[in-house]
């Protein structure tokens, strides 16, 4: 086995070389064997991937290069590997290039054992293996609609005047103050200190305090809102929930965006242009590894997204969804009443059959919603709003969040929550208040929808869920 050279010249990546522009160049690439057949006519035939598209290249190796019998007629799927020669046109179908050889360099051998051999493997056995998944079409196809998502969210708000600030990971505070949290702690496990009383003297530990791992940076958001007009946060978020679903994650990463001076309609308005943003992007930024997902993993989804970025929004109350609920004439395993926590059946109802694309819902019942979100006039309903897509159901949530300190207080009461621990929250509503409003978007749930993929377990490298913390 051979190593780099330190002095061979700059390559190019496997998407470049498939360019019909390059036909005639003398280049150099670099990357991993998907797969290797020889021909009677004395030449290996090497498809070579890099990660940096879809498609391989066909590399054309002659059986009278120096280390034909030796390497290149030994090459295995896995293997790395370096290629020079001449681009040319390729009479295969599917590729513009083919690389004929004048050097093949054994890299880094595979052996046998490589468990992603041309057999097709379940997702599910491929998250076994989440450290070689990425080097299977689906996964690289996955990564990078992720990667060319993630900088869309980054452009889009930057374009819009919000200013990107980093919030706490580690945090005192329950945004959604339904304690499904990670505790953080210093504290020995097997002999945790006590105060007088018995109970866990968390004074000792490293914070002074009870700490925890953020399932919100919004609060913390919230001050920069009101300091600095918009800003967003795009980080890891968790939440202690033992929910085994396709839907879920207990490590996940968050885009929330708060702005002051917005209200509702202003929140739903930007959502709308978010959403839209990162449709036309992907679509046009990522159009093999999309058709690669509308033919193999979802067929017909590039019309439906198509359809949800052309199509209005349409926009219902919770109340009225309700009633369409409850007279459709459906089944659902879940109970249509005013005030429950609508379920993602009722909200693919909606979606899919009722308005047939895009919904957003507004004003739901304050009992199923956290205290910051401001309460309207009717004294039962926030100024929340959910944004629903046809196949996912719900991606969006956010509000109007409450800017009158008496009344805030009068929710947190309600919820038996402690003022002493927002204190710094009920500030902001003491010193120069105003109305504000944002939302929050799962990345992981938003992949999931875009690319077709069944499972959100597939939508991040490395998933965390009850019982698996692998990799």
């Amino acid at each position: 086995m051979s190593g780099l050279s330190p002095s061979a010249p700059h390559w190019i990546s496997v998407a470049s070389a498939r360019l019909p522009a390059n036909v005639g160049r003398d280049v150099e690439v670099r990357g991993w064997v998907r797969t290797r057949r020889d021909s009677k006519g004395g030449f290996s035939f090497i498809e070579l991937n890099d990660g940096s598209c879809l498609s391989n290249l066909q590399i054309v190796a002659d059986n009278q290069l120096e280390n034909y019998d030796r390497e290149i007629a030994c090459l295995s799927v896995g293997s790395s590997i370096v290629a020079k020669g001449q681009l040319k046109p390729s009479e295969g179908q599917g590729q513009a290039t083919e690389l004929a050889a004048s050097e093949v360099r054994l890299v880094g051998d595979c052996p046998h054992d490589f468990p992603l051999q041309k057999k097709r493997h379940s997702f599910e056995k491929l998250r076994e293996w989440a450290h070689l998944r990425p080097r299977t079409n689906s996964f690289g196809a996955v990564t990078r609609v992720r990667n060319q998502l993630a900088m869309s969210v980054h452009q889009f708000f930057q374009d819009e005047g919000f200013y990107y600030v980093n919030t706490p990971i580690i945090t005192a505070s329950d945004c959604e103050g339904a304690g499904q949290m990670f505790r953080v702690t210093t504290l020995p496990m097997d002999k945790l200190p006590r105060t007088a009383n018995g109970q866990i003297d968390h004074a000792r530990d490293f914070f002074g305090k009870p700490a925890y791992l953020t399932v919100s940076g919004q609060l913390e958001a919230e001050i920069f809102a009101t300091s600095l007009g918009r800003c967003y946060t795009f980080g890891p978020t968790f939440r202690a929930e033992n929910s085994n679903t396709s839907r879920h994650l207990a490590e996940f990463w968050m885009i929330e965006p708060e702005a002051a001076f917005y209200e509702l309609p202003d929140n739903m308005a930007l959502a709308e242009r978010f959403i839209d943003r990162l449709l036309s992007d992907v679509l046009s930024k990522c159009a093999e590894d999309m058709h690669f997902f509308d033919e193999r993993v979802q067929p017909g989804l590039l019309l439906a997204l198509r359809q949800v970025l052309e199509k209005p929004f349409v926009h219902m109350t919770y109340t009225e969804a309700i009633e369409i609920l409850q007279n459709c004439g459906q089944q659902f395993e879940y109970a249509v009443e005013w005030g429950i926590d609508l379920q993602a059946e009722h909200e693919r109802y909606l979606t899919e059959q009722h308005v047939q694309g895009p919904l957003i819902l507004h004003n739901y019942p304050k009992t199923i919603k956290p205290f910051y979100m401001r309460c309207n006039d009717d004294g039962r309903t926030v100024a929340a709003m959910d944004v629903l897509v046809p196949g996912v159901g719900e991606i969006i949530g956010g509000s109007q969040r409450e800017e009158r300190l008496d009344v805030l207080t009068g929710r947190m009461l309600e919820m038996e929550l402690s003022e002493s621990d927002y204190w710094w929250y009920l500030e902001l509503r003491k010193f120069g208040s105003v109305p504000h409003s944002g939302f929050g978007l799962g990345f992981e749930r938003v992949v999931q929808w875009i690319t077709g993929m069944t499972n959100i377990r597939d939508c991040i490298p490395m998933p965390r869920v009850p019982g698996w913390a692998e990799f």
